[in-house]
């Protein structure tokens, strides 16, 4: 995903109230009962994007701004942008998220906070979600997402003819998906699947057939851990021409012309991941964005924002002033 560096903060000075933590005894409310401490966010960013982006750093000055004394952690694979750009098209994604949980479980502030929230831009999404599956320490309470490929993609994407590392990288996938060696250093690859190829995709996926537990053994952690969330916020853009297909955002899945939408799918009548239980708690949410891959907008991020991350209780109010985002990539 990259963000667009033209991005303007036009935000009001308003802030959010935040509300009581209820006492054992609910006594009446004081300033003591008061914590209006946002959560630490957490944001993984999308292909061939960079955790020192302007534009994703301006998405953080967006959430401390909406509520203010946010920590926001941007997950890296190296402190230097140019070689973690290069990790989101080159690296073992398994150990990519094992990375994730280090840095965050050894964050002097991260992991003593009693829950952080977090928000994936494409990619990110499902390695957050992998994040939570297989460590959450600390525990996620809300995960956003923003066209993610949850249920994998069965095309690659095109590149720029200026970008040389995305067009080698695509070029090692094609008729190699199922490689050991692509499977365990081409990140795209590793959330690859086609129908036409199912039996291959269980046999070598690296990365997505095992967060969704796909395989005939299913890892219970990885549902005792989903079901954790208070929200999972899985956001489809309505035009995406970049993640094909599109619907893989929702979970879905897609044969040709035949769409089979979550609830109607074996993943959630027999609750591999905890997505059922998640939504009979009114947990699981399906939203659409307008426009194209990552055409954020203002609204829509200063909204999204200010439902569900910010103190672990807090009281709604309208959100500030919109603010402009866009980008296009996965």
């Amino acid at each position: 995903m990259a963000i667009s560096k033209q991005l303007k903060l036009l935000l009001t000075s308003g802030s959010l109230i935040a509300a009581a933590l209820a006492s054992p005894v609910q006594k009446p409310l004081n300033d003591d009962d008061i914590d209006d401490t946002p959560l630490p966010l957490v944001i993984w960013h999308g292909l061939g994007d960079s955790y020192s982006a302007a534009g994703l750093r301006e998405v953080g000055a967006l959430a401390d701004a909406i509520n203010p004394g946010t920590l926001v952690y941007f997950i890296r694979m190296d402190d230097d942008g140019s070689r973690d750009r290069s990790a989101t098209f080159l690296g073992n994604v398994t150990e990519q998220v094992a990375k994730a949980c280090a840095d965050i479980a050894a964050h002097p502030i991260l992991s003593t906070a009693p829950a952080i929230d977090a928000l994936g831009f494409s990619q990110g999404g499902q390695f957050l979600r992998g994040y939570i599956e297989r460590c959450n320490n600390p525990p996620v309470r809300n995960l956003v997402t923003f066209g993610s490929q949850h249920n994998g993609i069965s095309a690659f994407r095109d590149c720029p003819w200026s970008d040389w590392v995305c067009r080698g990288a695509m070029a090692l996938l094609k008729g190699n998906a199922w490689t050991q060696f692509v499977q365990s250093r081409l990140v795209p690859a590793q959330y690859y699947r086609n129908l036409d190829e199912y039996e291959q995709y269980l046999e070598h996926s690296n990365f997505l057939a095992d967060i969704n537990n796909e395989r005939l053994f299913k890892n219970r952690t990885y549902r005792e851990n989903l079901v954790k969330l208070e929200n999972l916020v899985l956001y489809m853009f309505e035009d995406d021409t970049t993640v094909v297909p599109k619907e893989t955002a929702w979970f879905e899945e897609v044969n040709g012309t035949e769409i089979t939408p979550l609830r109607a799918r074996k993943m959630y009548s027999e609750d591999w991941i905890g997505l059922r239980e998640l939504d009979r708690k009114g947990g699981l949410h399906f939203r659409t964005a307008p426009g194209d891959h990552m055409q954020l907008t203002d609204q829509l991020l200063n909204e999204t924002f200010a439902e569900f991350f910010g103190p672990i209780k807090k009281a709604k109010k309208s959100a500030p002033r919109p603010i402009m985002l866009g980008g296009s990539d996965l």
